[in-house]
């Protein structure tokens, strides 16, 4: 959801951010004010003073907001269910500067999920970037770990940045071309 930058929200309270394209965390001081450009997946994206920070949904009540509750899993979730949950979670992890989810931007190569002895799932996931030098990579990684991490049942989200192949906009979901403005 993109926000009018005509709301100044003033943080309530010190809180972790993240700059954008940079991947430099900061704290930013409670008392600091700017505007939210952009709110998808649960985290946001925090103008202030020409810099843009990335703060995560779990700092929500600092700009004012409701965190965002975590996914369940029904009791009787055959395992089709619980791969369509994990793709929902995958879908809610934004990079800050492209208002697409990193699924309909063909950033997922691979997600494969196996169940352990005791029960639990592993969640291997192969991801690339929309530029192999974007400082937003390692946040990008911890951002789908978290968002499948969270997912009841899991033991473990293996997440790897890889490069081959090259990630060109023809990887792109139509619905992302349109979105963009491609087609």
């Amino acid at each position: 959801m993109y926000y009018p930058q005509s709301e100044t929200i003033t943080l309530s309270r010190k809180c972790a951010a993240v700059i954008i394209p940079a991947g430099d965390e900061v704290t930013l001081p409670e008392g600091t004010s700017g505007f939210i450009t952009q709110a998808l997946g649960d985290s946001f994206t925090f103008y202030v003073e020409g810099n843009l920070f990335r703060i995560a949904g779990i700092d929500a009540d600092a700009l004012g907001k409701e965190p965002i509750k975590p996914p369940t899993v029904p009791p009787n979730a055959t395992e089709k269910d619980f791969e369509s949950l994990v793709w929902q979670q995958l879908r809610t992890c934004f990079d800050p500067e492209i208002p697409i989810n990193i699924v309909d931007l063909g950033l997922v190569y691979r997600c494969d999920i196996e169940r352990n002895d005791a029960g639990q799932r592993i969640v291997e996931v192969d991801m690339t970037l929309t530029a192999p030098g974007c400082g937003m990579g390692e946040i990008l990684m911890a951002d789908v770990r978290e968002k499948i991490e969270i997912i009841p049942t899991v033991e473990r989200a293996d997440v790897e940045l890889v490069f081959d192949p090259p990630w060109n906009q023809t990887m792109m979901s139509e619905e992302a071309q349109l979105e963009a403005g491609l087609l």
